[in-house]
């Protein structure tokens, strides 16, 4: 008797193993599936820092690195995902749907995150661990022929950046062959006028106000004697 009861009881295990093997399976294979099916639904993805969260410090901390990069710049991109998932915009560039909805009322929440995607990107670029300094050469000579040297164009830069009334951006761009101080409110990029933009400061609050509070001024100048990326603005120039 106690044989036939070990018996049964094995039978009973093993069908249930197989049961709950099976039924394991069918759930990972729907995770893989809806995993594959959430990737192509979300063709934006939010690009990699270049550089630790923690690498700017004492500028820019850690913390505000964390929220600004993992808060905000991500949730630009989950919206955008959201707002193009099965348009005629799902499988465009940044570049391209920023240009096809820009002025364009009724697509203002999708330029407006498909916008602050690309200008946050390009900010973290405009960046770099021990920045300043000086420009290299082919850059200097044109930010001198422009502004007549490189102080007065971080001077030129300060000011737009403080002085943009609001959230907004401070940029360095090319346009008609000459060197230009710009500065654009909320999501707006040179780019939809014609400029090129070559870097850029954020000067939303969420971009300093951890570490700053209400002095913008100080963390503009911070940036720009402290970490400003100049290869990188030189690098736009030569495209």
């Amino acid at each position: 008797m106690n044989e036939t009861k070990v018996e049964t009881f094995s039978s009973i295990s093993r069908r249930d193993f197989l049961t709950a093997t099976s039924s394991a399976a069918l759930l990972l294979a729907a995770g893989s599936f809806a995993s594959k099916a959430h990737a192509a639904a979300a063709p934006h993805v939010l690009p990699p820092l270049p550089y630790a969260e923690n690498a700017l410090e004492p500028v820019i901390s850690a913390n505000t690195l964390s929220f600004h990069y993992g808060k905000h710049h991500k949730g630009y991109v989950d919206n955008l995902n959201k707002l193009v998932a099965g348009t005629e915009l799902a499988e465009l560039s940044l570049e391209k749907i920023i240009m096809l909805t820009a002025g364009k009322a009724d697509k203002a929440a999708i330029f407006n995150n498909a916008a602050q995607i690309w200008n946050h990107t390009f900010y973290w670029n405009s960046l770099r661990t021990s920045g300043g300094g000086e420009p290299p050469a082919a850059l200097k000579q044109k930010i001198e022929a422009a502004f007549g040297s490189v102080d007065a164009l971080k001077k030129a830069l300060a000011t737009a950046a403080a002085s943009q009334f609001g959230s907004g951006w401070a940029w360095l761009v090319l346009e008609n062959n000459t060197l230009k101080v710009v500065k654009t409110g909320n999501a707006e990029v040179p780019f939809t006028s014609g400029a090129k933009p070559l870097l850029t400061i954020d000067v939303w609050e969420h971009a300093y106000y951890l570490d700053y509070q209400n002095r913008r001024a100080d963390y503009v100048t911070a940036v720009l004697d402290k970490l400003i990326n100049w290869s990188f603005a030189a690098e736009n120039l030569g495209k």
